[in-house]
């Protein structure tokens, strides 16, 4: 199936004077005196385009502060009077949507553990059928693209077309640095398909504890994304929840001031000199086609080799050896270890595919 989605782009739906889009605010709506003065901070501070909320909080656990609900869709009127800018909250089902639209709420995204779950977006998307409002769809919480892709379609196909995707990273067991694992690869394919789509990205949940913020929030400028959504409080520390992860109106502003916004094109002086990098990159991903298509040669005859022997295709012992010498002769190029790990690991099943294939076809 064809990749396509009928989007307006962000620019025709909010202004930002060509700078990357900010949706900055508490991780919760607590009191409305804490939701009005975090939003006039940040008001004040300049850099952002739009106040964002909790105000419905999935939690794992019962018994954790799941938001105020309804109560709290007054204190964001409040705070559009105050400041003159758009509110954003998150929609977990047909009833948040209709509240939501009832106070006048401006943007509405949808959560990690809603994606996840195909019904409950047809739900949503059902909900938002007629309805002129922007939508931001985060990654789902496992690494699954096609459940992204999936729940951004329902959307469009219910009529949605100011819409948007917030990568806020993945859950993994493995993970020991950040509270959700970016996997950028993931979010760069979702813009490889659908290169009209903006992605907005949220540090705020992959880092976890504020140390990690600027890091994570330069890689998304690094990766040209269109904006960012990203937690600020008052005063974090008292947050009510999600406090390691919040900034300070002023802190954040700070942050965003040392960042380096890249271009998202280059003149004509750089096109000549790219163009030649380009070109060697080209013949150098030719050679390594080669390299590989000379390798599974080799296969075939290790293949035919097994079958006249009565040997497995599969030998742990020597996918062990692999994965051991090609890291050390890796780290001897300097190449990142993860790279040189995971690109074995797909050549050498591919590999023992290959070897299969053979040893049947021989054996018909």
């Amino acid at each position: 199936m064809n990749a396509s989605l009928d989007i307006l782009p962000l620019s025709s739906w909010i202004n930002t004077d060509g700078k990357p889009l900010v949706i900055a605010g508490p991780c919760s709506a607590e009191t409305e005196e804490q939701m009005v003065e975090s939003a006039v901070q940040i008001k004040n501070e300049g850099y952002a385009h739009v106040i964002r909320a909790g105000v419905w909080k999935p939690r794992t656990r019962p018994g954790s502060f799941e938001g105020m609900g309804e109560a709290a869709l007054p204190w964001l009127q409040t705070v559009k009077k105050e400041t003159g800018m758009p509110v954003a909250i998150e929609v977990a089902n047909p009833n948040h949507i209709e509240l939501a639209l009832k106070y006048g709420v401006d943007i509405l995204w949808v959560g990690a553990r809603t994606t996840v779950n195909p019904f409950n977006v047809q739900e949503l998307a059902d909900a938002l059928k007629g309805v002129d409002v922007p939508l931001l769809v985060k990654n789902p919480v496992n690494p699954d693209l096609q459940l992204w892709i999936g729940a951004l379609e329902r959307f469009n196909r219910a009529g949605v077309k100011k819409l948007g995707a917030i990568h806020r990273g993945f859950s993994n067991a493995q993970e020991n640095k950040f509270r959700n694992s970016p996997m950028w690869p993931i979010a760069i394919e979702l813009k490889t398909l659908f290169p009209q789509l903006p992605i907005i990205g949220d540090p705020s949940h992959m880092a976890g504890k504020r140390a990690l913020l600027f890091e994570l929030t330069q890689r998304a400028m690094d990766l040209n994304y269109d904006g960012l959504i990203i937690e600020s409080h008052r005063d974090p520390d008292k947050a009510w929840s999600d406090a390691a992860q919040q900034l300070t109106p002023v802190a954040l502003g700070e942050m965003l001031h040392e960042l380096h916004v890249r271009k998202k094109s280059y003149g004509d002086e750089y096109q000549t000199q790219l163009e030649i990098i380009r070109e060697k990159l080209d013949h150098l991903d030719r050679e390594l086609l080669e390299t590989l298509a000379a390798r599974m040669s080799l296969v075939e005859k290790i293949a035919e080799y097994k079958r006249d022997n009565n040997v497995s295709a599969y030998q742990v012992d020597r996918f062990r050896e692999i994965l051991n010498t090609r890291a050390e002769w890796g780290n001897s190029l300097n190449l990142f270890p993860n790279l040189v790990d995971e690109l074995f690991k797909l050549v050498h099943m591919e590999s023992i595919r290959k070897q299969t294939e053979v040893m049947n076809q021989v054996s018909a």
